[in-house]
Order: C-alpha cells, then structure tokens, then sequence
C-alpha cells in the first residue's frame, strides 16, 4: 500500500511524507481517532440521535472506525448542471447508480440532493448513511447567478432516513450574510431532528483574484471561512485545499481596509508547505474538535489518482479527516472510480502515513 503511494506521489513523495511541522504542534490537535465520538462530540451540546448518526458516518465504509471519512458528493447535477456532470458517464442520471458507486467504493456516506436520495431511500438508507444537500446554486437563470437558496425542508431529509445534511454557505459574497442566517437556522433544527451538519465553507468574491492570484484558495481566508463554519456548529467542515497564503495583506489596503489578521499567521503559524496551510485550516475548526475534509476538486483526467492520493495525503498529515471526492470518481466507468475512492482511502489506512 505504502509503495503504491509513494510512486503516485512521485517526486514530491519525500516532502509530503517525511515533513514535519513547526507551526503549530501535533500534540494540540484533537486528532482523528477511533474512538473520536466519544472523546469529542460525547463532550458536547450535541443531543443524543446527533451522536448516534455521527457514530453511523465514522463507522461505516472501509473507514469505518478509523476516525477519517471518505464521502461520495453528487449533487452537481445541480451545482454544475446535469449535463455538464454526467454527460462523461451517462449512468449516473440514474440516481441508484450514485449509491452503489458509494457502496462499491466503501464510502462512509453519500452526499447528494433531496431528489437523487429520495428516489432510492427505500432501498439504501439503512446501508450507507445520507447526506441530504439542503441548498444549491441554481445555475439555470439567465444571466446565471451564484447564490445558495434552499431546496426543501429538514423534516423531508429527517424522514427519507437521512444521518446529516449538508449546505454550502458563500463566505464573502454579498449573500453571505443571509445564508448564514439560513443555514445557522437549518443547522440548528436538523441537530433537534437528531442529524449531523455538514458545511462547505466556500469563498466566493471576485475581488478574492489579485494580480493573477486566487486568494479564494488562500489558507487564511479558508481558515477564517471554517471558523465561522464552527461557529454555527457545523459538526463537519468541507473546505478546498489551501493553495496559497495572505489574503488577508492582499485584499487589505489604507484605501480600502478588509478584515483582521496577525502577522503570527504567516510567521509563526504557517509556512509555505501544503501540509502547514492545512494545519491551519484543522486549527480554525477547533484544533480538530470539528472534523475537516478537503474536497477532491474537479475531474482533469489522467492525473486524476495521483493528485486524490496527494491531496489525502495532505489533509491526513496535516491533521484533516478525510476526502469528499465527487466528479474524480463519478465522471468515470463504476470500477475504476470505486478503485479511486479505495487509493483515496488507502492513504488513511495506510499506518506509515502519520501526523506530521
């Protein structure tokens, strides 16, 4: 397992898998672990139904028990079109098909929209935990639009058998401020339904593009996305992995002033290696207490395999507990995205593969 992973990671292998931090220390991370539920979430506010369908998302897939996760997300039918989505392997219109591809690839759940998981509750609930995405972005008005509205009730997700719901919330949009009323609201009552919540903390401003670089991506503003995240008591944070660093200084200007930082952020708390921009993002979600997962990102083909298994790797040594893996998965023939979602687990799996 060990070897395979090495080869894909090819030469950056030895920085990825021999670094070690000296930003901010292993030992302050409340790190994934077997019996995570019980030594985080038991600790909580978090009514009892809430940590039973926790236990159900740690304990199921190949996974299971591990503390990490490795979800399947569909829900681009919506987010990216139908077609857009599923024209590469037309077998996933049937919604059926998105849920044995999570059951092949041993996946502790499967995210999706009410429609998709509805159609199939029957037959699939009680075999894999779902995530119900409870908001989108409606991509079909013109001219398009990016905003997350709502799409049905808690109670519609409650009852097709849900464990969690999941929403996206877009962090420096001019929206922002009334999802995250929204979704705070949502999050609180799916809790009193007695099921788990799910953010993907996404940034989302034009101004976040300076001078040729995206600071959507940037480990300080994801980091303070995630933190809001928590605040709203998000029990899992979805975030794109970091790419770069100092959104804050770049956005921030005696013209136009942009929000607050340190600069113990850039010296002491982060560096320029992938694995420290991670950290940080684990330490915006309550030095792990709220489990971080970074998102697969978007299928670009060959490379796909290789850059999954680097960016598991990534989150798992930067203290992140898992991948949500979508369109590198489904855009492909069933066995070979089942084979990714294995690779990706691998990595977790893998015990040579520890906190840096």
């Amino acid at each position: 397992m060990i070897d395979r992973i090495v080869d894909l990671l090819g030469s950056e292998a030895t920085s990825l898998l021999e670094h070690q931090s000296k930003t901010i220390a292993k030992d302050q991370l409340h790190a994934p672990s077997a019996d995570f539920v019980d030594q985080v979430w038991a600790q909580s506010d978090r009514p009892i139904p809430v940590l039973r369908n926790l236990q159900a998302l740690f304990g199921t897939g190949r996974l299971a028990n591990t503390g990490y996760m490795s979800i399947l997300p569909v829900d681009q039918g919506i987010e990216h079109s139908a077609g857009a989505s599923f024209a590469p392997n037309p077998l996933y219109f049937d919604p059926e098909n998105i849920v044995k591809l999570a059951l092949e690839g041993g996946c502790n759940a499967v995210a999706s929209t009410y429609g998709v998981l509805g159609a199939v509750a029957r037959k699939y609930a009680h075999k894999i935990p779902f995530l119900v995405k409870i908001n989108h972005n409606e991509f079909l008005t013109y001219p398009n639009k990016f905003d997350q509205i709502m799409f049905g009730t808690l109670k519609q997700a409650r009852d097709m058998g849900a464990a969690a719901v999941g929403a996206t919330i877009y962090f420096g949009s001019a929206e922002s401020g009334r999802q995250i009323v929204e979704v705070a609201q949502a999050f609180t009552m799916a809790h009193e339904l007695g099921m788990a919540t799910v953010l993907w903390c996404y940034l989302r401003n034009s101004a976040f593009k300076i001078g040729g670089v995206d600071y959507h991506v940037s480990a300080d503003l994801t980091g303070q996305a995630n933190h809001l995240g928590v605040t709203i008591e998000a029990d899992v944070i979805k975030q794109k992995l970091p790419e770069n660093n100092g959104g804050y200084n770049a956005l921030n200007s005696k013209e136009n002033p942009y929000g607050k930082t340190n600069k113990k952020v850039y010296t002491d708390l982060t560096s320029e290696h992938p694995i420290d921009l991670v950290r940080y993002q684990v330490a915006n979600c309550y030095m792990g207490r709220v489990s971080l997962i970074n998102s697969g990102g978007a299928s670009s083909g060959a490379g796909d395999l290789a850059e999954a298994v680097r960016t598991a790797v990534i989150n798992k040594r930067g203290g992140g507990a898992g991948l949500i893996s979508g369109r590198k998965a489904f855009q492909r023939p069933m066995a070979e995205g089942a084979a990714l979602l294995h690779a990706i687990q691998d990595v977790y799996l893998a015990k040579e593969i520890t906190l840096a």
